[in-house]
């Protein structure tokens, strides 16, 4: 919600600095009562205005806050109304809006073949068919509320990131103007790199498996290069790409396609025709989601999105990618993963710190191969690890360290084969800190312990129920005895009588 300096430079220095001089704005637009953006730090600020000053002319100030109302107004009734909602929780929304209305035309449909009995008058009848179908129409539409909010509020805050990306562009603009300088009128170099041109011709002779473009300052990738079929591996990281074309689903033989530190808001949905990719690298870009179609891409074995603005991962990722092992989205602002990503059962290494993940998925236990689990610095968002994290038992190293996390879950001693743990800056009571400092072995030890009391004294209280005490405890307590004591060859009824003369019948005692 709030306007990042890094992308939006020039709108979170004029907003700040309208909250700073509130009082006396005098002809400016209304702004909201409550705070409206924090300044920026004072490195940053004094780095702008150097590069920009002429941010300190108050009129240019002036004029940039009228021009952005527009902003600050939408950022009022989005903190009123609240967070934007996950990528699952809006799909969601949507599939049951859709099962709703197939419900109600199904009914509509019945209504309208309903044959009229022969007692009962046209008009009459039609008016309670009339009545029939209102009363059902109504109800779908209660039904359909909850979920068209969820999906209304998304759009809201999609609105909102273009709406900040557009009042950046006006400013710049202002700014330009400002300054008297040429920066809207020049023209962006779209001349063909001559190695690029190469490349193109070689190919059109023979069959190119790999190409290697990457560093070459390029700002765009021809349509062309989807007539080269027999590529296997293509290279355009670090330049300047801001796109993809379309044309790259005519890639069909492409097992390695690496675009990391390019300029790329959004990737092509026509990245799901390549179905042989195995390695996609996508890392370092300003990529704000994954394309649907992502998940066709069935043969990828290793994904890397990290370094971006991604808010969420497609909801059915895991249930199409059941072959990938390695899984970077480190470095975004991820608030959830989806839960099919548990489905993933290749999966080895699953990095997503430094988001703004409120927990993982339940069923991530599911991830029985998972060697490397990182949630590191997801902060104050995430405060629990799920139970079945037991489950993880192939895992050897895990990091959750700068989070809120206070009690390990109870079956986290079931991960024999973790080496490496970290879980420092976390207000840990469960294990206690001094058993935290004596490493991962002495944390497994201890939560191991105390699993093992929890099942016996589950096992106490089931044993309890089905067998209700009759004479009192120490009954009770042998009968326990028994189940878990080995070895014994009385029973525990010999053992409570032992004080007392046993009958032995003599005839046991005679000659055969």
């Amino acid at each position: 919600m709030e306007p990042n300096p890094e992308r939006f430079p020039i709108l979170s220095f004029v907003m700040a600095r309208l909250h700073l001089n509130k009082p006396s704005i005098g002809d400016l637009p209304e702004a909201p009562s409550h705070d409206i953006e924090q300044p920026p730090p004072a490195a940053e600020e004094l780095e702008l205005v150097q590069r920009m000053p002429h941010l300190n002319h108050p009129d240019l100030i002036s004029a940039m806050s009228s021009a952005i109302s527009d902003v600050m107004h939408t950022r009022s009734i989005l903190q009123t109304l609240g967070e934007r909602p996950d990528h699952e929780a809006v799909d969601a929304s949507r599939v049951r809006i859709a099962e709703i209305e197939a419900a109600l035309s199904a009914q509509l449909e019945e209504i309208v073949r309903s044959p009229r009995p022969e007692d009962v008058d046209r008009l009459k009848w039609r008016a309670e068919e009339a009545e029939k179908e209102k009363e059902c129409r109504a109800m779908a539409e209660r039904e359909r509320i909850a979920y068209k909010a969820v999906i209304q509020l998304d759009e809201m805050h999609d609105a909102y990131e273009k709406l900040l990306k557009d009042a950046e562009d006006r400013l710049v603009k202002m700014y330009g103007s400002a300054a008297d300088t040429e920066k809207g009128s020049v023209k962006e170099d779209q001349q063909v790199n001559e190695e690029v041109i190469g490349i193109l011709h070689e190919g059109s002779v023979k069959c190119l498996e790999r190409v290697d473009l990457s560093s070459r300052q390029l700002r765009f990738l021809p349509e062309a290069f989807g007539r080269l079929r027999g590529l296997v591996s293509l290279d355009v990281s670090k330049n300047q790409l801001e796109v993809i074309p379309d044309a790259i689903a005519g890639l069909e033989q492409l097992e390695e396609l690496r675009l990391s530190n390019n300029l790329l808001v959004s990737l092509p949905d026509t990245i799901g025709l390549l179905s042989n990719l195995k390695i996609l690298d996508v890392s370092g870009n300003q990529l704000k989601a994954l394309p649907d179609s992502i998940s066709k891409c069935r043969s990828l074995v290793e994904l890397d999105a990290s370094y971006n603005e991604m808010t969420y991962l497609p909801t059915n990722i895991g249930y199409e990618l059941v072959k990938l092992q390695k899984l970077w989205v480190h470095l975004n602002k991820l608030r959830s993963l989806p839960s099919s990503i548990c489905e993933m059962q290749s999966l080895q290494v699953l990095d997503a710190h430094f988001n703004e993940l409120r927990g993982l998925p339940y069923a991530i236990g599911r991830l029985w191969n998972l060697e490397i689990l990182n949630v590191a610095s997801n902060f104050a968002d995430l405060q629990e690890l799920p139970a079945s994290i037991g489950d993880l038992l192939n895992l050897k190293e895990l990091d959750v360290s700068n989070n809120q996390i206070h009690v390990l879950p109870d079956t986290f001693g079931r991960l024999d084969k973790l080496e490496k743990l970290n879980i420092d800056q976390n207000p840990l009571v469960i294990p206690p800190m001094d058993v935290v400092n004596m490493g991962v072995e002495s944390v497994k030890d201890y939560m191991s312990k105390r699993w093992l009391e929890i099942l016996l004294e589950e096992e106490r209280k089931s044993m309890l129920e089905e067998n209700p005490p009759q004479d009192g405890w120490l009954t009770r307590s042998a009968s326990w005895l028994n189940n878990w004591v080995s070895g014994v060859s009385s029973s525990v009824s010999g053992y409570l009588g032992a004080g007392e003369k046993s009958y032995r019948d003599p005839r046991l005692d005679e000659s055969l």
